[in-house]
């Protein structure tokens, strides 16, 4: 007996008009109707309010968009998710971080890269130590942390974190693949990535 490893995408022919809406919402903002949304087809008012989520962070807030980006990469690699890593890499480069950058998130070289300020690897590090083990952040870390951030941006940094830690979970747990317009593209950055089964 064939077991479906995953959910189905609800496209808009098959979505009532709740879906569609939010659809809309999610299409007109990313340029595109991307599969992560279209799981939430199943639940409607969950989509509504990923989307508000989502389109919350991706701009410059306490933080800014880069900045966050940089989070949302190292988080998500923590996961490896090659769906989120994929797509922001993509996004990164549009928003004009160097490919030297981005390759420099891998791992822990962003400690010695010239690419990071000491600040951006205070939060990568804050990053990888949230998803070990958000009980432990050491004395250090957090004297690094207000070294280079205020408050309102560290509660920025940890809500975008723990956010696209689930994100990905989210994504891959459910068998989200990636878009055909990213078919051939291999990401950058290190991902332990392991297919769908058939």
């Amino acid at each position: 007996m064939s077991v479906q490893m995953g959910v189905s995408y609800v496209e808009r022919e098959q979505a009532n008009p709740e879906t569609n809406a939010f659809y809309d919402r999610a299409e007109d903002r990313f340029k595109a109707l991307l599969n992560i949304f279209k799981v939430f087809g199943h639940q409607p008012e969950y989509g509504n309010a990923f989307t508000d989520l989502i389109m919350a962070i991706l701009k410059d807030g306490e933080l800014d968009w880069l900045t966050k980006e940089l989070l949302i990469l190292k988080a998500t690699q923590g996961n490896d998710c090659q769906y989120c890593v994929v797509q922001h890499e993509r996004l990164c480069g549009m928003l004009g971080m160097a490919e030297e950058k981005i390759r420099d998130i891998d791992g822990v070289k962003y400690r010695t890269s010239p690419h990071f300020t000491d600040g951006e690897k205070a939060l990568l590090d804050f990053c990888i130590q949230i998803g070990e083990d958000a009980n432990r952040v050491p004395k250090e870390l957090w004297e690094r942390l207000h070294a280079h951030w205020t408050e309102p941006q560290i509660v920025d940094a940890a809500f975008v974190i723990t956010t696209y830690i689930m994100v990905s979970k989210f994504g891959d747990a459910l068998g989200v693949e990636l878009e055909p317009m990213f078919d051939g593209v291999k990401p950058m950055l290190t991902i332990q990535h392991h297919a769908k089964a058939a």
